[in-house]
């Protein structure tokens, strides 16, 4: 079997756009059936939908393959974590172009570089924003973002996905949302109490 070139994208909300982490990858030779993506999901996450379908499509022998660390992982030990699940199932990863080896002592320091800066980097934008909540709270302009769906919206698509009719990216477009909303919708749903889990 011919190895592949699986790719991974991610941005953390639902404003960004992914064209230039799928331009980057397509330059690298992954074709746009093999990009798989999460929109509106942080990296400090591992309940990433998009994550889950990538490495499942990843076969012995293929690549793995990001833009940069920080796409894949936000934390020191997610990305170890990911990089381990990897080699052990002998899939390579491609960090934009280069390939790391985990048995390589100088590609090994220079991955946990890149893990520790993506970790330090995630945890000043957590700072800035806490900072800018206590600031806009103390104005009293802090009043939350506007949910994409109306809490009877939320019902239906609960609904409509629990019957299994529907596939998640079909409720996306009917109730004009990411994928990730429909995602979030149902785990909200499974963690209400009462309801089975």
């Amino acid at each position: 079997m011919t190895a592949l070139l699986v790719g991974y994208a991610r941005v953390s909300t639902e404003q960004q756009d992914l064209t230039a982490q799928r331009d980057a990858l397509s330059a690298l030779g992954i074709t746009p059936d093999r990009i798989y993506v999460d929109h509106g999901l942080t990296g400090t996450d591992r309940n990433r939908p998009g994550l889950r379908e990538a490495m499942a499509a990843c076969r012995d022998g293929d690549t793995f393959v990001v833009t940069k660390l920080d796409r894949l992982a936000r934390s020191v030990r997610d990305a170890h974590e990911i990089v381990d699940e990897l080699a052990q199932r002998n899939v390579k990863l491609s960090i934009g172009g280069s390939v790391h080896d985990p048995t390589d002592p100088v590609g090994k320091l220079l991955f946990n570089v890149l893990a520790m800066v993506a970790e330090f980097e995630s945890d000043l934008i957590r700072a800035r924003t806490r900072e800018g909540m206590k600031i806009a709270k103390a104005k009293g302009r802090l009043r939350g973002k506007k949910p994409k769906l109306s809490p009877a919206q939320e019902a239906h698509l609960v609904k409509l996905h629990d019957a299994g009719e529907h596939t998640t990216g079909e409720l996306a477009e009917l109730f004009s949302v990411a994928r990730s909303t429909v995602y979030r919708a149902v785990q909200r749903a499974r963690h209400k109490p009462g309801l089975p889990r």
